[in-house]
């Protein structure tokens, strides 16, 4: 049975979600609420023409960047991709770039204007993060995501040149790497995810593990560009040892 949410912020057990994932109805975007979800593993996923869905699917494809699986030509790309990597420079300008970004077989968008404002609020308050990918001083590319204690949560990507939000997930991940966070939610196993070295584990499993990685210091400070992500020479020297 679908829980239909109220005032008071909590939500029911994952395990109680429907064989699609969908868990409760209603409630609202405010920060505690939206941390008290991903804390429980749960993220919201609606449109315009429907109340505010909160969903727990199973299974759950997850990161962990020591897996992160980049193919050699790829890899070669990333020594000299001519892209400015950046953290959290404008992460307003990242999530309504995503919001209009076209998807193949796919009408509207699920980041709605309630959606992006809730979100910067979120970015404010120090849980919401981007690495973003510019060109001549424009942004061309671009991932978000939200972090609680060490664990972080995937939430969309753009592009307007070709591998930019490629490079900007494997910045991510190396970020994530180097902050010591255990995995990264994909919330959906696209093929995108996939090829990068995601893999689903059961939503039993992805709860115990959101549990833990939550519990751990939520990390403030290390969220910055490291000095070689734009330094052509450093970053070929920092790419073989990763």
């Amino acid at each position: 049975m679908i829980t239909l949410l109220g005032s008071t912020i909590g939500f029911p057990d994952p395990e109680t979600a429907d064989p699609g994932g969908l868990l409760a109805v209603g409630g609202d975007l405010s920060v505690p609420r939206l941390v008290e979800a991903y804390r429980r593993g749960i993220f919201p996923w609606y449109n315009d023409e429907h109340p505010i869905l909160w969903w727990a699917p199973d299974p759950r494809p997850i990161l962990r960047p020591k897996d992160l699986t980049l193919d050699s030509r790829f890899r070669r790309y990333l020594r000299n991709h001519p892209f400015q990597v950046s953290v959290d420079t404008d992460f307003q300008a990242v999530i309504s770039a995503c919001a209009v970004m076209y998807r193949p077989g796919q009408g509207g968008t699920w980041i709605t204007d309630d959606m992006i404002r809730a979100y910067v609020r979120l970015h404010l308050a120090g849980y919401a993060h981007s690495v973003e990918c510019r060109l001549d001083g424009e942004l061309v590319g671009a991932i978000y995501g939200v972090a609680v204690g060490r664990a972080f949560f995937g939430e969309s990507m753009f592009h307007e040149e070709g591998n930019a939000s490629k490079v900007a997930f494997a910045h991510l991940v190396w970020l994530l790497r180097d902050l010591k966070y255990p995995f990264m939610d994909c919330q959906q196993a696209t093929p995108h995810v996939m090829r990068f070295g995601a893999r689903e584990v059961p939503r039993r499993q992805f709860t115990r593990l959101v549990r833990e990685a939550t519990a751990m210091e939520h990390e403030r400070e290390g969220w910055r560009a490291p000095a070689w992500w734009n330094d052509p020479a450093a970053r070929k020297e920092a790419l073989r040892e990763r």
